[in-house]
């Protein structure tokens, strides 16, 4: 992508006008809010800065996500929310003062809520890195180095970077990578949700000594095409689970598959001692909904046409779900999500 895409997709997102959310009539306990930070690599092309969960934490654990967390208060905008969760967890400053000179992050746009599922109104927050033209200070800037990111252990294992655009596509756009790295980009299938059809993404996103930032500061080889993590089988390794038999962007809603088993959302073997770390769920989907809104282009795979789920949001507080304290055993089931769909709007 050439400096003047980059730009375009830029100034899109600084148009883009989120619709009124349901974000505010939620609850402080179901708010949340991530963060997509986006900067510019050497050639000029978008990059967007993800994370590795620990694997200590109780949900989520060694999956790959977005910088973010649960609001603290009702006046805390989920910008701020996103900025706070950011600095908790990767060291990006709060201030643009206590960035490196010359950086300073700029606040683009919001998009439409997301449902996550523990229940939680998150709000997707996307912001741009602006790195600062060569000086004498800093001859060569380069955002991925200047800010390398001062971990918490405690919540993250690792930072990453991945090509933004890329995931408006189903292949690898870097030719030199799918030479060079086992595995492939993209994985999509239809799947029922209470009788309503979701597309489940899956990126295998490519990672190096240069895209990668482990929290022990110890770098890790990637894992040979032909090797297996210790202890784990090859039909459940991370680059090949939910493999689907039509090739990406061939799929249709006609073959629906039953709903994702628990071992989807598992990680086999070390997550961080792989050639391709793996994005998806609802992560992918914001990124997905990111890119498009960016670029002003659909994906070459098949995906759900609406961004975010205000719509469902709305219909789930309009029968009482949401509520401050979520009750043990609280599951959207088909007859919750049928009541809801009878709300009146």
């Amino acid at each position: 992508m050439a400096r003047t895409e980059t730009q375009r997709a830029i100034a899109n997102l600084r148009a883009f006008t989120s619709p009124p959310t349901n974000y505010y009539k939620c609850p402080l306990t179901r708010r949340a809010a991530v963060l997509i930070l986006l900067f510019a690599d050497k050639k000029g092309d978008l990059r967007v800065v993800l994370t590795i969960r620990s694997a200590g934490l109780k949900n989520y654990a060694g999956q790959a996500a977005l910088p973010g967390g649960k609001a603290d208060t009702l006046e805390e905008t989920p910008f701020m929310t996103a900025r706070r969760e950011a600095f908790e967890e990767i060291g990006l400053a709060m201030d643009d003062r206590q960035l490196p000179a010359g950086y300073e992050v700029e606040h683009l746009t919001e998009l439409p809520s997301n449902l996550a599922m523990t229940e939680l109104g998150v709000r997707p927050c996307i912001a741009y890195l602006k790195t600062p033209p060569p000086s004498p200070r800093n001859r060569d800037p380069d955002a991925a180095r200047d800010l390398l990111p001062k971990l918490d252990p405690k919540e993250v294992a690792a930072v990453f970077t991945a090509p933004f655009y890329n995931f408006l596509r189903d292949k690898d756009l870097d030719s030199q990578t799918r030479k060079t790295v086992p595995g492939e980009w993209y994985k999509g299938s239809w799947h029922s949700w209470h009788e309503t059809a979701w597309r489940m993404h899956q990126f295998f996103v490519p990672v190096s000594p240069a895209t990668v930032f482990h929290a022990d500061s110890k770098p890790r080889p990637a894992r040979r095409a032909d090797e297996r993590p210790p202890g784990t089988s090859g039909a459940n390794t991370p680059a090949e689970s939910g493999k689907e038999k039509d090739s990406p962007g061939k799929s249709s809603q006609s073959t629906l598959q039953p709903s994702l088993p628990r071992s989807f959302y598992s990680i086999a073997g070390d997550a961080l001692h792989q050639p391709r770390y793996r994005v998806f769920g609802m992560t992918a989907r914001i990124l997905v909904d990111a890119a498009r809104v960016a670029y002003g282009e659909e994906p070459e795979y098949e995906h759900n046409s609406h961004f975010g789920d205000e719509e469902m949001m709305d219909r789930l507080l309009k029968i009482g779900r949401l509520g401050p304290k979520r009750k043990d055993g609280e599951i959207l089931t088909r007859d919750v999500m049928m009541e809801a769909a009878k709300a009146k709007m």
